[in-house]
């Protein structure tokens, strides 16, 4: 598995760092309420994608795929809860309250996560690259878990200090509507995939 390390990671970076649901929506909550209330999320959602490797590497995704409308549920039912959370992020305070009173927590997003398509499809991708045939299930799986779960911190670590810097240009309550719907847009475009 040693020799896998360097590939892995730079799986991990290209699916962490790139733009998706949870990169807009922690980047949105540190605009919206600042880096140290967004921290919850960012542990919540490491977490979840952490756990979700887990389960794929120790059977999940062997169930996925004997069950294929699991699949389809899930996914939809991801896509349906990214959107509700779209609409919320779309329909924040312009005077810089937020319409929902604190930004997601740790137990919310980590559930976020779950339902997540990006999230299932990186997860599912790398247990069946990086794990090997008659090789230790358990301890593959906990070292790819480990490596995407750092990666992933890193990652909304990032842009959360991104949304915060953004955050202090939004006093302006049309910049704050504007900035919301691009972010509420952004989060909805990043399902398109999930149709497909």
């Amino acid at each position: 598995m040693g020799e896998l390390l360097g590939p892995l990671a730079l799986f991990a970076a290209a699916v962490t760092l790139t733009p998706g649901p949870n990169v807009v929506l922690v980047t949105a909550s540190a605009a919206n309420f600042g880096f140290r209330r967004t921290i919850p999320q960012m542990l919540g959602i490491t977490f979840g994608f952490g756990t979700m490797v887990m389960a794929m590497g120790l059977g999940l995704a062997g169930a996925v795929h004997a069950e294929p409308r699991l699949h389809t549920v899930l996914k939809y039912a991801g896509a349906a809860y990214l959107l509700c959370l779209a609409w919320r992020i779309a329909r924040a305070d312009a005077a810089g309250a937020p319409a929902r009173a604190r930004p997601i927590g740790f137990v919310e997003a980590t559930l976020f996560t779950w339902m997540n398509p990006k999230a299932w499809v990186s997860a599912l991708g790398a247990v069946t690259a990086f794990t090997s045939v008659g090789g230790d299930l358990l301890a593959e799986s906990a070292l790819i878990a480990a490596v995407l779960a750092a990666f992933c911190l890193t990652s909304t670590v990032v842009w959360a200090g991104f949304g915060t810097v953004i955050g202090r240009y939004l006093a302006n309550p049309r910049a704050r509507r504007a900035f919301n719907g691009s972010m509420a847009g952004l989060l909805a475009l990043s399902l398109i995939p999930v149709f497909w």
